[in-house]
């Protein structure tokens, strides 16, 4: 998958479940306590969960693309470059020696050293010096996120650049989300159309296919077919892999996925790889409560499937799954 969207973690983390057959929720909290797979910023200005080796070759190709968009949003919250450096000397100090430090903590730091760290402006630190490779998410914790310095938790490194970053960033994406258009990538990826095209040609093990006379590039001799039910969570690369979603999203349940159009993207039930309505957890300590939100009546088949993703995801969890229909 190469990147998997983040920023809600218990959805990252279902959504690492739903691709790795018997995983468990502790399994990838354990993974993440290790350092066997890291998050950070390494596209679109997005927090993912990647592999630690494709990391920092990552960040590489973002820091270029965004840096004019970093200096101007600096200018707009007036951090100056010496609040930005001195707010890097004090990460270092404060993790230096393999230390993991939470973000209040961090942040509380910044603001005993005159460094000012509301309105957005201590994301934007965090922002900058994790794409500076100096700051990366830790272990976590149960009740914040956690920093360590980059160097010292990221320990395996993989060095591509140029055309080769480029066809390691389109021969990863195609595998993993193909069919899918060349825009659709270059969207994914936050790189220009010209560069997302040397990916694809540099790119191997890919085949194109012409759908309604657009391109497509997918895994080359790779016959998949568009069925069973899933319980997607929030962010899922399902929905947030593609600039188009409309082959799996119809256009009138768009703003039933994004209420509000606020950005937030609601769990999604699909079925045969159309998405049919969506899904609210409320979870006690012994069960979870699932509340089905369909945007039109399921079949008995579509209801039976369903049943059987909540049944793997109370696996995952590690706790019975109830499922109901939703109040509207």
């Amino acid at each position: 998958m190469l990147a998997l969207q983040s920023q809600d973690l218990p959805g990252a983390r279902w959504a690492i479940g739903l691709r790795l057959p018997g995983c468990t929720d502790a399994d990838v909290e354990r993974a993440l306590g290790a350092g066997e797979i890291v998050r950070s910023w390494p596209m679109r200005g997005t927090l993912h969960i990647v592999a630690p080796e494709d990391l920092g070759w990552m960040l590489d190709i973002a820091a270029v693309r965004q840096a004019t968009w970093a200096a101007k949003r600096r200018r707009d919250l007036e951090i100056t470059d010496e609040q930005l450096a001195g707010a890097g000397n004090i990460a270092a100090a404060l993790m230096r020696g393999g230390s993991a430090v939470r973000r209040d903590a961090l942040l509380s730091a910044w603001e005993e050293r005159g460094i000012p760290t509301t309105g957005q402006r201590g994301y934007h630190l965090l922002w900058n010096l994790a794409h500076a490779k100096l700051i990366v998410f830790g272990p976590p914790d149960a009740k914040q996120p956690t920093f360590a310095l980059f160097e010292e938790w990221v320990t395996s490194h993989r060095a591509l650049s140029g055309d080769e970053a480029l066809a390691e960033l389109a021969t990863r994406y195609f595998r993993s989300h193909g069919p899918a258009t060349e825009r659709d990538f270059a969207w994914w990826a936050s790189i220009t159309l010209g560069d997302a095209r040397k990916g694809i040609a540099a790119a191997e093990g890919l085949e194109r296919r012409d759908f309604d006379g657009v391109g497509h590039y997918l895994a080359a001799g790779l016959e998949a077919a568009a069925s069973g039910v899933y319980a997607l969570p929030g962010f899922d690369e399902y929905m947030l892999g593609y600039q188009d979603r409309s082959p799996a999203l119809a256009a009138e349940y768009a703003p039933r996925i994004v209420p509000g159009n606020n950005g937030m993207f609601l769990p999604t039930v699909v079925v045969d790889g159309e998405v049919v309505g969506t899904w609210k957890r409320i979870e006690s300590a012994k069960k979870a409560t699932v509340e089905l939100s369909e945007f039109r009546s399921m079949t008995k088949k579509g209801r039976a499937g369903l049943e059987r993703a909540l049944r793997r995801y109370g696996e995952f969890i590690g706790k019975p799954v109830e499922l109901r229909e939703r109040d509207e």
